[in-house]
């Protein structure tokens, strides 16, 4: 599990030391959100940015302190420090924040959420800031060891997302059925109780669950599909922000931000 976990962690990083300049800030990334909410926007427009609200690392509470942390939270605070921009997070899971951003109740949303074609359609998209793959995960001594293994069986998605896409493209070829939950959470659940045979699953969040949570699942492929996660806004609208994005995103990397916030959580 861990080499596998190494192997696609390397190929993210190589892809973000490619636009990476060898110098560090002194900023944390907490220092970074108070500075966010210090330096207002110069139109004096205040955001609204929703968030999923259970995909560690990129978003989840910390019961310790009562607030929603994850690399989400600390690229989009560290970003805002760096342009200026005021704004509001609003965790209220992914698909009430594809909703949001497409209603206008949003202005945009960033929330592990992979750049597709087809989302493409309905959303504009920020350079990709993380890259991931998705993987088969069952519990530890399961019978199932291969995609083929997965005949007759039932196999839990999260909804909206690219591994139920995934799972959509691949049922009919190796014969399964599909269930959908809200969550993650109560898609691991669905696996760990046997209510659900397998689950499709971000490879990064699933081992993040695995190693630092202490889920009793195990992965048993190797990443595929793998694609960036993008901030994301309502096409044809908020480009400045959408920009202002990008450009911020380009200097948290060349000033090393970037870098500390994926190795806060451990990558």
């Amino acid at each position: 599990m861990k080499k596998v976990l190494a192997l696609i962690l390397a190929v993210v990083m190589i892809a973000a030391m490619a636009s990476l300049a060898a110098c560090s800030v002194s900023v944390t990334t907490d220092e970074a959100a108070d500075d966010a909410a210090d330096a207002a926007d110069a139109s004096g427009t205040t955001y609204i940015i929703y968030s999923d609200n259970a995909f560690a690392p990129f978003e989840y509470l910390d019961e310790e302190s009562g607030a929603y942390v994850g690399v989400d939270m600390d690229i989009m605070a560290a970003v805002a420090a760096d342009q200026g921009i005021s704004y509001e997070m609003h965790n209220e899971g992914f698909d009430a924040s594809m909703g949001a951003v497409q209603s206008g109740q949003a202005d945009a949303m960033i929330a592990g959420m992979t750049i597709t074609d087809e989302r493409r359609e309905t959303f504009d998209f920020s350079e990709a800031y993380f890259e991931d793959g998705v993987v088969i995960v069952v519990k530890p001594g399961s019978d199932i060891t291969s995609l083929e293994d997965l005949k007759g069986k039932t196999v839990a998605c999260k909804t909206s997302t690219v591994g139920g896409e995934y799972g959509e493209s691949i049922k009919d070829e190796y014969d399964f059925e599909i269930s959908y939950f809200e969550g993650s959470d109560t898609m691991y659940q669905a696996v760990v109780t046997g209510s659900a045979d397998a689950c499709i699953e971000d490879f990064s969040v699933i081992g993040w669950a695995i190693e630092s949570e202490g889920v009793e699942l195990s992965v048993i492929t190797e990443p595929t599909n793998v694609k960036g996660y993008g901030f994301a806004v309502k096409k044809g609208e908020n480009a400045e922000l959408l920009e202002k994005f990008d450009t911020g995103l380009s200097n948290i990397k060349a000033s090393g931000e970037y870098d500390k916030i994926l190795a806060k959580y451990g990558y």
